[in-house]
């Protein structure tokens, strides 16, 4: 699925709220990064989010 940067923004900042407030992190090349935005990403990049877009029927 190609995502919009409206959703991809929201997937990666709600995906970075989760790990802030201790969720596990699901990359597994994250050593030493602190950064939640940044290791969200990372998750991104590597299609790991568990997040489902679910849009409306045009």
């Amino acid at each position: 699925m190609e995502y919009t940067r409206f959703e991809r923004v929201r997937i990666i900042g709600a995906r970075a709220l989760q790990i802030s407030l201790g969720a596990p992190v699901l990359a597994k090349d994250v050593e030493g990064e602190t950064d939640p935005v940044k290791i969200a990403i990372k998750e991104m990049d590597q299609n790991l989010i568990p997040i489902t877009v679910v849009r409306p029927k045009a």
